[in-house]
């Protein structure tokens, strides 16, 4: 019995000395809370850019027009763009009464294509949206006939890469078509005019064809496409916009077939869209509604029967 009493007074003991520790050294002492970042906006700039912003969104227009859309008073409108006039970044129209950009953005506007800024402010999208949805996303531009890969991002280094950044391609097939939908009438006319290439069975030179199929670009909002360019790619493709409204980019997902079988395509469609809102809204845009039912259509299925047998035409826009 002593010698099973022995190990129970060890016990106490080391008990007795945990306890005889001072009450701080056994409480934990709580994390200070973070200090939250310094806010370094100067209001003044703010109200400026706010007002740059209406006026490419809503210009020419009257000073009073401009103040409301930009969200301060006519006497800071005034000020602001008087101050803006004498460097050359705004006009006034005496005549009219109305304000316009001045031809210095220009300058600027062309500075930042050289550094690459939209590629560098789309790229953390086109990683968010590349790792929801597991593919490969895009981005790319036009120049002039032409549309150019600007960004790319790749979910995984073991999926294909259908196009990288730098290159050019025609306007008429495959994703760059959703570009060609929202260039100026002068450009889509020389575009039909030209001999179209085909690169697959399934390209689409047909310029009346194309001609329908833009306008059905953009009563919808999107374009899904198959085969048109790579045999055996579908790409889900939505517009970017700028502070303007004007359609600057179009952001997309390619993947191979066997990985987009129907109805897949129409399930990326919101994720596709929400990213390409998330970007405009950092461009500047005022981003409306999802196009009516495309949420509706994204959740129709199709038979994979179907698409099988005739891969483009599943695929085929819509009247």
């Amino acid at each position: 019995m002593a010698a099973a009493s022995k190990p129970e007074g060890k016990s106490r003991s080391s008990a007795a000395k945990r306890s005889s520790k001072p009450a701080a050294a056994r409480t934990k002492v709580p994390a200070k809370p973070k200090t939250p970042p310094p806010d370094y906006s100067i209001a003044a700039v703010d109200r400026a850019l706010d007002l740059l912003e209406a006026v490419a969104r809503i210009g020419p227009a009257p000073l009073g027009n401009l103040a409301e859309s930009a969200g301060c008073t006519r006497t800071a409108a005034f000020r602001l763009l008087r101050t803006l006039q004498a460097r050359g970044f705004a006009i006034q129209d005496e005549a009219r009464g109305v304000w316009r950009l001045g031809a210095r953005w220009g300058v600027l506007g062309r500075a930042a294509q050289d550094q690459g800024a939209l590629a560098a402010t789309a790229t953390p999208f086109l990683a968010e949206l590349a790792q929801a949805v597991g593919e490969n996303t895009y981005l790319r531009t036009r120049d002039g006939l032409q549309a150019e890969t600007v960004a790319v991002f790749q979910a995984e280094p073991a999926l294909r890469l259908y196009s990288t950044a730098g290159t050019r391609g025609p306007l008429h097939a495959g994703a760059s078509r959703l570009l060609l939908a929202y260039a100026p009438e002068a450009i889509q006319t020389q575009v039909l005019a030209q001999r179209l290439p085909r690169f697959t069975p399934a390209t689409r030179t047909d310029p009346n064809w194309i001609a329908a199929d833009l306008q059905r670009i953009r009563a919808r909002g999107y374009l899904i496409t198959a085969d048109e360019v790579h045999p055996g790619a579908v790409s889900v493709t939505v517009p970017v916009r700028d502070a303007g409204g004007q359609v600057v980019a179009a952001l997309f997902v390619t993947a191979p077939s066997m990985r987009m079988r129907p109805p897949r395509p129409r399930s990326l469609l919101p994720q596709v869209l929400d990213a390409a809102a998330k970007l405009s809204r950092t461009l500047g845009a005022i981003v409306p509604e999802p196009p009516e039912g495309a949420k509706g259509e994204a959740s129709k299925p199709r038979t994979e029967s179907s698409f099988r047998q005739t891969p483009a035409a599943a695929f085929a826009p819509r009247p």
